[in-house]
């Protein structure tokens, strides 16, 4: 059997990255309608901290329980495809978590069978009604649908900035620089974006309730962000492995030449 050529490696790797990116972004925002308690996950009290006038605890979106994934592949994408590919994938994504809302809101429009209702009845929940409880758990509204993924294509365009600027001002040195400085400040953005648009604009959140829940949400994306850093190098240590060394640095050297925004 042939050994694949350095053109099918890149290609495999760039299909593999993708498909880590596109399910775990996906799957990110189809379970993020539920909220759970970091500090009960962890075993402690709730952390009830003061912020902007209001206390606050660290009840997260599941959604963040995946997406440190999307911010290694991002980084690694950015690394090894640069600016192109990073936005290729961002747009894909986008397209697709918005044609997986649009058939979720589809088929919880659908009438229920009766047959499927009855069955799932519960003898100590006579009322429970299942149909209710699918389009409860996987319908979100609208505005939390359009506030997050315009802060997702915004904070992957800056992350992907952020990245290139940073490896050029280090001449491509320190890559815990660049892949954790990108994602603190590009997740600064996209945890104020989405609030604000879900909340502020589509809902009736005062801005400062706002600004402090994003505080909150920031404050959690920063810990993560620093935590994963040695994971960042285990990946660059892999795919090395896997292209061969010159071949790495041949890709990485034209990923970084086109610096600009778009």
């Amino acid at each position: 059997m042939s050994q694949p050529t350095i053109e099918n490696k890149k290609t495999n790797l760039f299909l593999i990255l993708s498909g880590v990116f596109l399910t775990n972004a996906i799957l990110a925002e189809m379970i993020g309608v539920k909220l759970f308690s970091l500090e009960g996950t962890m075993g402690l009290p709730p952390a009830e901290i003061p912020i902007l006038g209001y206390i606050l605890d660290f009840s997260l979106t599941a959604g963040v329980v995946i997406w440190p994934v999307v911010f290694i592949t991002t980084d690694v994408i950015n690394e090894y495809f640069g600016k192109e590919g990073v936005k290729k994938i961002s747009f894909i994504t986008a397209g697709l978590i918005a044609y997986a809302f649009l058939v979720i809101w589809i088929v919880t429009e659908l009438p229920p069978a009766q047959f499927w209702l009855d069955v799932n009845k519960q003898t100590d929940r006579p009322n429970f009604d299942i149909d209710y409880a699918f389009a409860k758990v996987y319908r979100q509204g609208l505005g939390i649908i359009v506030g997050s993924l315009v802060a997702f294509l915004i904070a992957q365009l800056m992350d992907v900035y952020v990245f290139q600027k940073l490896r050029h001002i280090t001449k491509g040195k320190m890559i815990w620089l660049r892949a954790t400085g990108s994602t603190l400040i590009s997740q600064l953005v996209d945890s104020f974006v989405v609030l604000v648009i879900a909340f502020y604009v589509f809902g009736n959140w005062p801005i400062v309730q706002v600004l402090a829940v994003g505080v909150k949400n920031y404050i959690y994306k920063f810990a993560i962000a620093i935590l994963i850093t040695p994971v960042i190098y285990l990946v660059h240590y892999l795919i090395d492995r896997y292209l061969g060394k010159e071949q790495a640095d041949l890709l990485t050297n034209k990923a970084s030449q086109n610096r600009s925004f778009f």
